[in-house]
């Protein structure tokens, strides 16, 4: 204690001999003061010999304009609607800026038709009624017969259901479970992603789902996986398809389920594809079933073997995950051009009229869809619904009237494929297209699917031109030289042409 107060009374010593201190440098103190008020002006005089003269003139700078808070809200802006007074281009003047670009590399030829989305007018046409090999374009087909047939905002369901009893060891409970196909070939491997459309149904969300179906019912012990995929008929490969491009990765065996559009790795779209997409999904399910079942008592049989027969539709359900929209994956088959789901969407089209899941039934519903939104498809041939095969024949003409319906018709389902066509420079198969200078005035403005074989190049969609009128086209070539490097750029170049074109 006594420590404590001699030093507070220490304190209140030194604080009244620094006061002193403080009055006996007061003089001191006064003349540093105006030491520094003196020697600040000087200063100022002195630095622009050092920092320039700019700084020594320089007046305290306005605020900008666009720095202030606003006195009010600003009205809100967005696209303006198509101007239903827009002149329709003068036939011979759209032709006048197509002649010269559509020509090609080497040989082969092109076939072209422009037409004015809202009257139909046809604008521009090179042999525009003949049948030729259209490549993906055939996508855009599937996916119009996809929204009308399924619908925008289907579902496609992956259910597992209790399978029969299995024979097991001596005191050891066995059972099986039954994966179920239903048509999502978009299946992720890891728990369901909703904001995504690959991967949107999760076989370890299905897995966990299933264990928690069977704990409560008491099960313990182990289970066999297997795989019922009868909902798809027929040849799960298309004869129309060349081997070579099997074994390139551009297709694989078609069923009604399977992992990342049948891929090892949805970021690699060339390696080669599992050749029993429908098994590979059954071993990743089994998988997470194996994970996920540790904790409950649950063991997984190393088999995964197909369901010999059908699930009856009084099955006990124990789990189940939905797709993306109808709509979502049809966007991403445009995008992406993505072979295997339009398979499968073409093959689903057919099971929604009622008919077999067989390559058969798939060309005749897509063709059959088209045929009753009132377009002409005489003459049309479908080999197959993705554009894979050489053997399919569509006329120019008929891929302009397919993309005026998607703009204008009068079945507003197929709106929903307007996002999916690629956008020049931007996304999807034109991403790394129209950045070169006779295309970029084109990026952002053309709008179209693409397609591309080894002799045969497509481009079919719409551009909005220079005086605000909806335009919908579609180039085709064929018989073109392998490795030409002219060609695409031909078919762009027109197409920026087109966007551009104040033809009126």
């Amino acid at each position: 204690m006594s420590g404590t107060r001699g030093t507070a009374n220490s304190r209140g010593r030194l604080s009244t001999g620094k006061f002193h201190k403080l009055v006996r440098s007061w003089p001191t103190l006064v003349l540093t003061v105006l030491l520094l008020a003196l020697a600040l002006p000087a200063g100022m005089l002195i630095a622009p010999a050092l920092t320039g003269p700019a700084q020594s003139t320089a007046q305290p700078a306005e605020t900008p304009a666009w720095q202030l808070v606003p006195e009010q809200l600003s009205v809100p802006q967005g696209i303006d609607p198509l101007s239903t007074t827009a002149p329709v281009p003068v036939p011979a003047n759209v032709a006048a800026r197509l002649d010269p670009l559509l020509k090609t590399d080497g040989g082969g030829t092109f076939t072209a038709v422009v037409q004015d989305a809202a009257t139909g007018k046809v604008l521009y046409d090179r042999e525009g009624a003949a049948r030729r090999i259209p490549a993906s374009n055939m996508k855009l087909l599937t996916a119009v017969a996809a929204l009308r047939g399924i619908g925008p905002e289907e579902r496609f369901s992956t259910r597992v259901v209790a399978g029969p009893a299995a024979a097991g060891s001596p005191g050891a409970a066995m059972g099986s479970v039954v994966l179920v196909g239903g048509g999502d070939v978009l299946l992720g491997a890891g728990d369901s992603a909703e904001s995504k459309v690959l991967g949107h149904a999760g076989l370890a969300t299905l897995a966990k789902q299933t264990v928690d179906s069977l704990r409560k019912s008491g099960f313990k012990g182990q289970v066999q996986v297997l795989v019922d995929d009868s909902l798809f008929t027929g040849p799960a490969l298309n004869p129309a398809w060349s081997p070579d491009d099997v074994a390139a990765g551009e297709t694989a065996p078609i069923f009604p389920l399977a992992l990342n559009s049948a891929r090892f790795d949805p970021a690699d779209t060339t390696a080669p594809r599992p050749q029993d997409p429908a098994i590979a999904a059954g071993e990743a399910f089994a998988a997470g079933l194996k994970a996920a079942g540790a904790a409950a008592g649950l063991t997984v049989a190393p088999a995964v073997v197909r369901f010999d027969g059908k699930t009856t539709t009084d099955a006990k359900v124990l789990a189940q995950v939905q797709s993306a929209t109808v709509s979502q994956q049809v966007d991403l088959m445009l995008q992406t051009s993505d072979n295997y789901l339009a398979e499968t969407l073409g093959r689903m089209t057919a099971v929604a009229a009622g008919q077999p899941a067989t390559n058969e039934s798939a060309k005749a519903a897509v063709l059959g869809q088209i045929a009753g939104l009132g377009i002409p498809t005489d003459g049309m041939l479908a080999a197959d619904v993705s554009g894979l095969a050489l053997a399919n024949q569509v006329s120019a003409r008929q891929f302009s009237e397919v993309v005026r319906a998607i703009t204008n018709g009068k079945d507003a389902r197929l709106r929903a494929a307007l996002a999916g066509f690629p956008v020049a420079g931007l996304t999807g198969t034109l991403g790394d297209r129209y950045i070169d200078e006779s295309t970029a005035e084109g990026a952002g403005l053309v709008r179209a699917k693409t397609g591309t074989l080894n002799t045969v190049i497509a481009l079919s969609g719409y551009v909005v031109d220079a005086d605000g009128r909806l335009l919908v086209f579609s180039f085709i070539g064929n018989g073109l030289t392998p490795g030409a490097e002219g060609n695409k750029p031909a078919l762009d170049t027109a197409a920026t042409a087109l966007a551009g074109c104040g033809c009126s």
